[in-house]
């Protein structure tokens, strides 16, 4: 333990070192080694100006093209590939993944993903946002609904385990929802184990952990509601309902669907909770998890691996592209 604490520091330290090293050494090198003729200072200072902004994002360009741009279009290549990435096959792959059945499993999943988590996550969100701002506990409370955000998914999965924990029929049971229903008379159920439905049992983790966000960017945006127009529906007879869905959500829409996009983009790349989960077993795998099996669990396969991850990316597309519209048809209007 104490080895990996000493190893950490040492690489911020290092990192910290080098990224102060590189930025002081490209300034001395633009500032010395660049030289104009006699007369063109102004000149020049416009060359140092356009230069300079470059020196700092070339190591976050570099860094991109590396670890996301190359793997992207290599990605692209293998997916018209055989599974050993050497042989060429067309749309091979791509004709296979839409006869899967493992496939379309898969998409029943992600689909029901998409549906129940970025929908619940913002509602709940937006729901604490307006009531903590009502109790003089406030504070604390949105203090504990956020506090999930601060847990890998991982993390979030061991301790769900403990909620949906079955220790068969017969032994003494810890999980949480084992117990309340027993206080209630039922029997004790494997909960990740029932097909369908196993699936909203691993999507309350993210809903779980999603809602502190949706929480948190809802409430600052519900700040900028006038208080004079709420005022003044209160005098006018308006009721509580009437207030949050006629004058605060209207309001804050645009709000939203940011944190909406958000959620759908994290949800469609959705891996670590079912892996820790269930490993994909009960029909509840998505194309994350297809992914990884074809990769990484019997052999390997390039081609058919590398097809799924197309499939993913495609369908992230549609949203970053409907957020950015979005954002840049704000901005015009402003």
């Amino acid at each position: 333990m104490t080895d990996q604490v000493i190893q950490t520091i040492t690489a911020v330290l290092v990192s910290i070192a080098f990224c102060l090293l590189y930025f002081a050494g490209s300034n001395f090198v633009l500032d010395k080694i660049v030289q104009l003729p006699v007369g063109s200072k102004n000149g020049r200072e416009i060359f140092r100006s356009n230069v300079r902004p470059l020196l700092f994002i070339a190591p976050a360009l570099l860094l991109l093209g590396t670890y996301l741009v190359y793997p992207l279009f290599e990605t692209f290549r293998l997916s018209f590939y055989d599974a050993t990435g050497e042989q060429f096959v067309g749309l091979a792959n791509f004709r296979w993944v839409f006869a899967d059945q493992n496939f379309l499993l898969t998409i029943r999943n992600n689909f029901l993903w998409l549906l129940v988590v970025p929908a619940a996550a913002t509602a709940f969100g937006l729901v604490v946002a307006v009531l903590a701002d009502r109790v003089w506990w406030g504070g604390f409370a949105k203090s504990m609904v956020f506090m999930p955000m601060a847990i890998s998914f991982v993390g979030a999965s061991v301790i769900w385990k403990f909620v949906y924990d079955f220790r068969g029929p017969d032994a003494e049971q810890i999980g949480i929802l084992n117990a309340m229903v027993m206080g209630m008379g039922f029997e004790p159920q494997a909960w990740v184990t029932i097909p369908f439905w196993n699936n909203f049992f691993l999507m309350a983790i993210l809903i779980w952990i999603q809602t502190g966000f949706a929480m948190v960017i809802l409430s600052a945006a519900l700040r900028g509601v006038p208080h004079e127009t709420i005022e003044a529906a209160r005098i006018d007879g308006a009721s509580e309902l009437q207030i949050f869905f006629e004058i605060m959500v209207p309001q804050v829409m645009s709000t939203i669907l940011v944190v909406w996009t958000t959620i759908t983009i994290t949800v469609l790349k959705v891996f670590d909770i079912v892996m820790a989960m269930t490993g994909g077993q009960w029909d509840t795998s998505v194309l994350g998890n297809l992914m990884y099996d074809w990769m990484f669990r019997g052999g390997g396969d390039y081609g058919r691996s590398s097809t799924l991850a197309m499939v993913l990316m495609f369908a992230v597309v549609p949203v970053m592209a409907f957020n950015i519209r979005r954002f840049r048809t704000e901005e015009a209007q402003r």
